[in-house]
C-alpha cells in the first residue's frame, strides 16, 4: 500500500532528499550522467537496473562516500554535496551496504549502539535505542551474541537495525535482500515497511529481487548505463517496454512481445 507521503505527491518546497543532474566518471568511463531523483519524507522508492548501471554509485554520492563530478546533492534544500559521510549521517542520512558490515566479533546490541554512539548520542541513550530497536527487528534473543553467529537474514536485519539507531529522517539500502532465502525474503519486506511506518523514515532500496521491489515500493526508478530511462508506480514500470529491454535486450523484448 502506498505511503501517506506517495498519495499525496510526498512533497512540499525545500522537503526532502534530492539529487540532481548529477554524473560521475571514472578513468573516462561514465557511470552516471546527469542523473536526477528525489526521495520524500516516508516515501519508498526503489532504485533498479541491470549489473553497471550505476546503483551504488549514485548511493554512494548521495551518502557522501564519492563526490560527483557535476551536481548537487540537498537535503530539506540544504546543500550537501561537499559533506562528508559522518555529516551527512547526523544530518539525518543512513545507509546499509551490499554485504551487510555487521562487526562479527561484537554483540548484536554492540553493533546496534554504534549506529547512536556515531550521532553523538550517550551511552546510555544508545543502549536504550538499540534495546527497542533490537524488540523492533525480534532480535532480543540474540542480544549477547556475536553478530557473525546468526544467519545471514538476521545480519541484514541488524545492519537496518544499526541504521535505524541514528534516528535518521531517510535510509538508503543496498542490495538488502541479497542472499536471503525466499522465505526470508517477505519478512524483511516487514522490515522496510517498519522503517516508513514506525520511524517515519523515507527509504530508496537498490535491490535486484523484484519481488521486494514491487511489494513494497511506492515509486520505481530504472537505471541503464549510467541514465535513467523509466519512472512510475510498480504496475507502471511492469508494463514498461523500455525496462524490459534493459533487462532482457532487444531479442528478450522481441520474444516476450511476440508471445502477447
Amino acid at each position: 500500500m502506498a505511503s501517506d507521503a506517495a498519495q499525496n505527491g510526498g512533497r512540499s518546497p525545500g522537503s526532502g532528499l534530492r539529487a540532481t543532474d548529477v554524473s560521475r566518471a571514472f578513468r573516462g568511463v561514465r557511470a552516471l550522467q546527469g542523473v536526477t531523483l528525489e526521495l520524500a519524507p516516508r516515501e519508498v522508492v526503489g532504485l533498479i537496473g541491470p549489473n553497471g548501471a550505476g546503483k551504488t554509485t549514485l548511493i554512494n554520492l548521495i551518502t557522501g562516500f564519492d563526490t560527483p563530478d557535476s551536481g548537487t546533492i540537498e537535503l530539506d534544500g540544504q546543500d550537501l554535496t561537499t559533506w562528508g559521510p559522518a555529516r551527512r549521517t547526523r544530518a539525518g542520512l543512513a545507509r546499509t551496504f551490499q554485504q551487510g558490515r555487521v562487526f562479527v566479533e561484537l554483540t548484536v546490541r554492540e553493533n546496534v549502539e554504534l549506529g547512536a554512539l556515531g550521532v553523538r548520542a550517550s551511552a546510555a541513550e544508545a543502549r536504550r535505542r538499540a534495546d527497542q530497536l533490537l524488540a523492533a527487528m525480534e532480535l532480543t534473543a540474540h542480544a549477547r551474541l556475536p553478530a557473525g553467529e546468526l544467519p545471514h537474514g538476521e545480519q541484514r536485519k541488524i545492519a537496518v537495525a544499526r541504521a535505524l539507531a541514528a534516528r535518521p529522517r531517510y535510509v538508503l539500502m543496498d542490495e538488502p535482500a541479497a542472499g536471503l532465502f525466499e522465505h526470508d525474503v517477505s519478512a524483511f519486506a516487514q522490515v522496510i515497511r517498519s522503517v516508513r511506518d514506525s520511524y517515519d523514515a523515507g527509504v530508496l532500496i537498490v535491490d535486484h529481487n523484484m519481488a521486494l521491489i514491487m511489494e513494497v515500493c511506492d515509486r520505481i526508478e530504472v537505471l541503464d548505463q549510467g541514465r535513467l530511462i523509466a519512472s512510475g508506480t510498480p504496475d507502471e514500470i511492469r508494463r514498461n517496454i523500455d525496462v524490459a529491454a534493459a533487462y532482457l535486450g532487444a531479442s528478450g523484448v522481441t520474444s516476450v512481445q511476440g508471445r502477447g
